[in-house]
């Protein structure tokens, strides 16, 4: 042990010294290291050894021991691996842009989340810590997930536990519902504009997106029968309720008319209900409650109303899309961990869930307010055409002319983060658009300060393209 002792401590010695030396200096030798530290030649040996296979000393035969050259990289060709994959591309761009975190002093207008000052941190801690204290905390939780977590979104969305697959938050859910109902090459139904990450994850699952368009009422019917007759497709994307990115709800008469389409062309409507307790007045039921063929397959998140870690949701199928979506969940990630499965069930079975959705409604007010407010006097030029009753986003209409890209680059040189509209679309866009988020910002009065920045880069864009318009017209001709 002693020994042990002394080669290490003479090892950390000897590689200190080292440290302070260029590469190809030579150590003392042998005999010296002895004298100075008071070791056996056997102790030195170690030491030295020790130090050849760390790389930081090689050794010459009759000349000694000289500091490494540091390691060069390990160069490869990986040139090969662009045949071996294939043409297919997983496109994350627009969903790194919607979670990037901003740099210090920038304000975020754009995001995807509630900014952590409105997360029931601490109520979410104090869930965690009653949850791990459950005797089967860390045991392998039901297949399906936790029964009574079941129960509890079962009770939600007016279905029944056995229908209900607790899975890793609402994007595992989308590409558990991509995959399980359609196969490469298929075509998916989806509104335009829609969301992101469900366009990226229907085409990273190699399936066709169609957009199907939309009003300020949501997915207009007549325009769904029609894309379900021309490509046959057998799957439709959306968002009844606050639907992202425009803040359109479907009414409950145009819900029911959604399913009849769905019904009458034999397909399923994958419904993300990623809102529903982001809402500032009741929505109408899901159309999962309204559905009683086994049309369509709910999702229903709690990472958006809590934190983006609560990586919980629960996914609503019947019949035999329900086996094969946990089958799916089998091959590809066992289960969600159970302490996570516990903490959500804590969370939402307390006093505490409650309270928290009421003061997120009463702050969804209040911002979407000052948003609004603060786009009226700062920036006249755009226009907001639907007013949502909560969520997170409000889609703004730039004019015509403008420049979106160089409107979003330009802005977070002034020091604000902004959506563009582009992303959004599944198909070329109609025109420049912006998606703002109201619950990124830490308080109200950066919300407020980000417009002024947005107006102050919108005013410089316009100015330097009338400039350009303005340098581009022949002059008068003196008489």
């Amino acid at each position: 042990m002693n020994d042990d002792s002394s080669i290490a401590r003479l090892t950390d010695s000897l590689k200190a010294q080292a440290a302070s030396l260029r590469p190809g200096d030579r150590l003392p030798s042998s005999r010296e290291i002895v004298r100075a530290h008071g070791v056996s030649p056997v102790t030195v040996s170690k030491a030295v050894a020790r130090l050849v296979a760390e790389g930081v000393v090689t050794t010459r035969p009759g000349a000694g021991a000289f500091v490494a050259a540091p390691p060069r990289p390990r160069e490869t060709d990986p040139s090969w691996q662009t045949v071996a994959l294939g043409e297919r591309v997983v496109d994350e761009a627009p969903l790194t842009s919607i979670l990037q975190q901003p740099a210090e002093g920038v304000i975020p207008l754009t995001g995807g989340y509630l900014n952590p000052v409105l997360r029931p941190t601490k109520e979410l801690g104090a869930a965690a810590i009653r949850a791990v204290k459950r005797p089967d905390a860390w045991s392998m939780p039901p297949r399906a997930g936790v029964p009574e977590l079941r129960s509890w979104f079962a009770g939600e969305t007016e279905t029944t536990q056995n229908d209900v697959l607790i899975v890793s938050g609402g994007q595992a859910a989308l590409t558990h519902a991509f995959r399980g109902l359609a196969a490469p090459g298929d075509p998916v139904l989806v509104e335009t504009p829609t969301y992101p990450g469900a366009l990226a994850t229907a085409r990273a699952a190699g399936l066709r997106v169609v957009p199907v368009p939309a009003d300020g009422g949501g997915v207009r019917p007549d325009q769904l029968a029609e894309a379900f007759a021309r490509t046959r497709a057998r799957v439709f994307y959306c968002q009844p309720t606050l639907q992202n990115p425009t803040g359109a709800t479907l009414s409950l008469e145009r819900r029911r008319q959604v399913l009849a389409v769905a019904r009458a062309a034999g397909a399923f409507v994958v419904e993300d209900d990623f809102a529903r307790y982001l809402t500032t007045t009741p929505p109408p039921p899901p159309l999962v409650a309204l559905d009683t063929h086994g049309t369509v397959v709910h999702v229903l998140s709690l990472s958006k109303i809590t934190a983006p870690s609560l990586r919980v949701a629960g996914l609503v199928a019947r019949g035999p899309a329900a086996a094969r979506l946990r089958a799916a969940q089998i091959v590809e990630s066992f289960f969600v961990a159970r302490p996570l499965q516990e903490t959500a069930l804590e969370f939402v079975s307390a006093p505490a869930w409650r309270r928290h959705r009421a003061a997120v409604a009463g702050e969804l007010e209040e911002r979407r307010a000052i948003l609004l407010e603060s786009l009226r006097r700062h920036l006249p030029g755009v226009r907001v055409e639907l007013v949502p009753k909560g969520g997170l986003h409000v889609w703004v209409r730039l004019p015509p002319a403008l420049d979106e890209a160089a409107l979003v680059e330009r802005a977070q040189r002034a020091g604000v983060l902004v959506s563009p509209g582009r992303i959004y679309h599944a198909a070329e866009p109609p025109g420049p658009w912006l998606r703002l988020t109201h619950t990124a910002a830490s308080h109200r009065a950066e919300l407020a300060e980000g417009v002024i920045r947005l107006a102050t880069a919108y005013g410089e864009l316009a100015a330097d393209a009338h400039g350009a318009s303005s340098a581009g017209r022949p002059g008068r001709r003196g008489s």
